[in-house]
């Protein structure tokens, strides 16, 4: 088991936090192997700390260190919950989540699990965990440092251990729950409508697993699953800044990658905007490490270490979600007399069970149980039910931890060198790259499971006939190099190749084509593509389903047909005929669902996919009724008449002053600001709004809820130009700190809503002529 990290406070009840801090400073640390030699720290006017080290773990533990520097909460937020211990410094109330976190521990040998690691890669996985404890050493010394964060919720940042990356494996609910509502349409015999919600893509024909009576199925298979957010709120104790320091006062993606022979400049350009949420913390933190033998620059997700997209000396890379059923759900049969044993293989297993105990503050601990069958933690134990179920995941298999793969990536030298570390990287991703002597490369990377048989769509009995054999890797996976087109392209829409073995589709889940299809268009009328037309592709807002909706308007005198018909389909920020096409979308959403789903379906069946609403608009059959195309018209007719209205309950009566920006806003808060006195000290970056939507290249989709805010989207943004690297472009929404007292706290909030991309500086003399600041971190005494 691994060594639990100390906590700061030495007890999770402190009130003070100066005096636990300097209580932490007194006591013996081991002695640091890192760094070895001086690192210094060179921050550039935008923010990016650029680290200049003689060694390349040096490099990472430099990362590790400004990482913690301009996010230190974020990452120990994170941090603290994979761990399990949030009910240490917030209260009973968060035990049940740290169970869930510690169900999902790698239950292995861990010391195992690191000698799989490459000696140099896990060298530099440790230097950044150095890099990341010598900033909590920092702040134990001096109070000053302390993030606002720690002095209101009275808490201070748990140490970072490396053996952490392999045994906090992450429980999400993956595609579980497409699984169980699967199951349950199949229960009422309408496994068809769930092609409503999510077409399957490859196509293909869903059976129910012998074995598997799906009227048992139920919500309460995914068990802990459904525990919901964190229970921050008004009631989280906190303390008064004032009080604690004297000496101080919020899935998808694109990419594409284009050969010299297609460039204007005749070396290769390499995009790639990641999508993740927009409105909390963000995703990611840019940094650029130079060592001799290596030269990297890029984001990187907050407390993993390494670059995700970016470039080193040699080439640039960018990656979106590919798509691979990671995920299973198992239904086991307890025992009749002993609901610690479950069918399997003809017999009888025994769960593995562990015991643990969750700190409390102000109270006493709690223990819980923990079980594991051969699949993998189990979920849900309901003895009176005599059922239980388990999910399996790649993540919690032996090798299954993928923290160490950017730094292999980060490592290599080329493609060939590429591929060794991609044997480190489970996550499903697409893999672009491009390279200084113009090579270009495409590679699917991530781990799948091998099953005895079934296709991962619903779920299956646990006895032991679904059971998975073992794993495929990247090398199972589609490829290309050097494509004769001179261009390819990845926006998570399916590019298995057409003659892909039907025994060895990964997954049915890829997304709608249309951000992909728009992207081929473009770069199929470019000849000579530019940086600049890769920027203005990264915001184009040409939205096919717009446009789609458009041809099908009846040509009736209406004031919303008639203000649609004479719009372009550009989902821009100030167009009103935007506004109204986002409001008629989602009520005709809410219409074509109502009129087509039975009653009984109808929880089940609860959203409508594009191309599935766009098809019944254009070719109307019998489920809307015995006159499809009356009730077709009737229905967008209905539907016209009320996005006007709402329109102008929402916007004003005047339609020439509406704006899709007025609705679509981009605000973003601390994710712990339903604590008052977290949000009166960070306050939310907002008062813009924002083009786009789910379906255009410049993904700009909704939150969660009724309301019309921007949920997520392209956060971070670049665009590389192989070989001349001072020419990159790049954005990082908001900013690269999360310390309101910071220049960068929101500094490239106005740039991002405008498209108006920031210089990756790289070469030596580009970052020294706008330095902001230098610091250099010098080798620990040795004690």
């Amino acid at each position: 088991m691994i060594d639990r990290r100390s906590f700061l406070h030495g007890s999770a009840a402190t009130l003070t936090l100066v005096p636990s801090f300097a209580a932490f400073a007194r006591k013996p640390h081991p002695t640091a192997e890192f760094p070895s030699e001086p690192v210094e720290i060179v921050n550039d006017s935008y923010g990016v700390p650029h680290i200049r080290a003689a060694s390349i773990p040096d490099a990472f533990f430099g990362q590790g260190y400004v990482v913690a520097r301009d996010r230190m909460f974020q990452i120990d937020l994170s941090h603290r919950r994979e761990l399990g211990r949030m009910a240490e410094a917030f209260g009973a109330d968060f035990a049940k989540y740290d169970a869930v976190a510690r169900l999902f521990h790698y239950r292995g040998d861990l010391d195992a699990e690191l000698r799989r690691v490459p000696a140099d890669v896990l060298a530099c996985a440790r230097a950044y965990v150095a890099g990341m404890n010598r900033r909590i050493d920092e702040i134990a010394a001096d109070a000053s440092l302390l993030p606002l964060e720690y002095s209101i919720l009275g808490i201070a940042p748990l140490r970072w251990d490396v053996r952490d990356y392999v045994l906090a494996r992450g429980g999400a609910i993956g595609n579980a729950d497409d699984e169980v509502r699967r199951a349950q349409l199949a229960a009422l015999g309408l496994l068809d409508l769930d092609a409503i919600v999510a077409p399957l893509r490859p196509a293909w024909t869903m059976t129910v697993p012998t074995g598997l009576d799906a009227a048992a199925v139920s919500d309460a298979d995914l068990g802990v699953m459904r525990l919901g957010r964190l229970p921050f709120g008004p009631d989280t104790p906190t303390l008064d800044a004032a009080e604690t320091l004297v000496e101080r006062a919020n899935a998808g993606s694109n990419a594409w990658t284009v050969a010299p022979s297609r460039t204007a400049t005749g070396r290769a350009i390499l995009a790639n905007d990641p999508h993740l949420g927009i409105g909390g913390f963000g995703p990611r933190h840019v940094a650029h490490l130079s060592a001799p033998g290596l030269d990297v620059i890029g984001g990187g997700a907050p407390g993993l270490p390494g670059i995700m997209q970016g470039h080193t000396d040699r080439f640039a890379f960018g990656r979106t979600n590919f798509h691979i059923d990671q995920q299973d759900l198992f239904v086991l049969d307890l025992h009749p007399a002993d609901p610690e044993r479950y069918r399997h293989d003809g017999g009888w297993k025994r769960f593995r069970r562990v015991e643990a105990t969750i700190a409390v503050k102000d109270a006493a601990p709690q223990r819980v149980t923990l079980r594991y069958s051969v699949h993998g933690p189990v979920i849900s134990h309901d003895p009176a039910r005599r059922r239980a179920t388990a999910l399996a995941s790649i993540a919690m298999q032996p090798g299954g931890a993928g923290a160490f793969a950017m730094i292999a990536i980060n490592l290599a030298k080329d493609w060939a060198s590429l591929r060794k570390a991609f044997r480190l990287h489970p996550s499903p991703t697409n893999f672009h790259y491009a390279d200084v002597d113009g090579n270009t490369g495409w590679q699917v990377i991530g781990f799948a499971p091998v099953r005895k048989t079934g296709d991962g769509l619903l779920p299956v009995p646990g006895d032991g006939r679904y059971d998975w054999t073992g794993m495929r890797d990247f090398t199972s996976l589609p490829n290309s190099y050097n494509p004769t087109k001179g261009w390819f392209a990845s926006a998570n829409q399916d590019n298995l190749p057409a003659n892909w073995p039907r025994d060895r589709i990964p997954a049915f889940s890829f997304r709608d084509p249309y951000r992909y299809d728009r992207i081929v268009d473009v770069l199929e009328a470019q000849d000579k593509h530019s940086l600049a037309d890769s920027v203005t592709l990264q915001h184009d807002t040409l939205s096919t389903p717009a446009r789609q909706l458009i041809a099908l308007l009846p040509t009736r005198l209406s004031a919303a047909g008639d203000m649609l018909r004479r719009w372009d389909g550009r989902i821009d920020g100030n167009s009103a005929p935007a506004a109204l096409f986002e409001i008629l979308w989602r009520d005709l959403s809410k219409k074509m669902l109502a009129t087509i789903v039975p009653e009984r379906a109808k929880t089940l069946v609860t959203e409508i996919a594009p191309s599935v609403l766009l098809g019944l608009l254009a070719h109307p059959d019998a489920r809307l009724g015995a006159n499809p195309v009356a009730a077709r018209d009737a229905m967008v007719d209905a539907a016209l008449a009320s996005a006007w209205t709402s329109a102008r309950d929402l916007l004003g009566p005047d339609p020439a002053r509406w704006r899709w920006a007025t609705l679509h806003q981009v605000r973003i808060a601390h994710p712990l600001a339903r604590v008052p006195a977290i949000a009166a000290a960070f306050p939310p970056i907002e008062g813009e709004g924002s083009g786009g939507d789910s379906y255009t290249v410049m993904a700009r989709w909704l939150g969660s809820g009724p309301g019309w805010r921007t949920g997520g989207g392209a956060s971070y943004v670049q665009v590389i130009d192989v070989g001349a690297w001072d020419n990159s472009l790049m954005l990082n929404l908001p900013g690269q700190s999360n310390d309101p007292r910071s220049p960068h706290y929101r500094d490239q909030y106005a740039p991002w809503i405008a498209g108006r991309m920031q210089p990756m500086l790289f070469s030596r003399a580009a970052v020294d002529a706008q330095v902001a600041g230098r610091k250099t971190l010098q080798p620990k005494a040795i004690r």
